[in-house]
């Protein structure tokens, strides 16, 4: 075998033992413990989400619901019965603004739809803040001509739900983070 080959396959076996070295050092965040502690599913489901506190029927207040149940849905997914051990407030911004403007009607044909999040983790035995964060959602959307306005606000209302689902995916990957290393 040539002197090139040689270095080849021995950096390689350097790799490979590195990386046996290194695979005992890692666990799945959802796995299962082994040594009776809770495991991340469980803490996930032990943190409870109030309702929101806007007006009802206000655009707001639907934009909270569909953040909520999303969040809901991505701690719990069809779980009950689990205590509480966290409390997690919202409070949200939302935005709205016209990206392009057609020359022709002078209306806009593409909007972006926003909302600003920031959420407080409170552990409810000693109430106290534990974690508080800040997350955002930009969404754009296309919107059809000047005559389908139903098509118009479907499509601004499927925009926000989009927005809404991306703000309860990064909360919720803040949470995991925090139960999980603590930061």
């Amino acid at each position: 075998m040539s002197l090139a080959r040689t270095r080849i396959a021995l950096r390689l076996l350097a790799v490979a033992a590195l990386a046996a070295l290194t695979a005992g050092c890692f666990q799945p965040m959802y796995a299962e413990r082994s040594d009776g502690t809770p495991g991340l599913r469980e803490k996930l489901m032990g943190v409870e989400v109030p309702p929101v506190d806007k007006p009802n029927a206000s655009r707001e207040a639907r934009i909270q619901v569909e953040v909520r149940n999303a969040l809901a849905f991505k701690l719990y997914g069809n779980a009950t019965g689990m205590p509480p051990t966290h409390r997690l407030v919202l409070r949200f911004s939302s935005s709205r603004s016209s990206l392009m403007v057609s020359t022709a009607t002078g209306l806009p044909t593409s909007e972006n739809v926003g909302i600003d999040a920031q959420f407080n983790l409170i552990e409810i035995a000693s109430n106290r803040s534990v974690m508080t964060g800040t997350t955002f959602s930009r969404v754009s959307y296309d919107m059809p001509g000047s005559y389908q306005r139903f098509a118009r606000a479907r499509a601004f209302r499927e925009a926000e739900d989009r927005a809404a689902q991306e703000i309860a995916e990064n909360i919720q990957t803040r949470l995991a983070s925090f139960f999980v290393a603590g930061t």
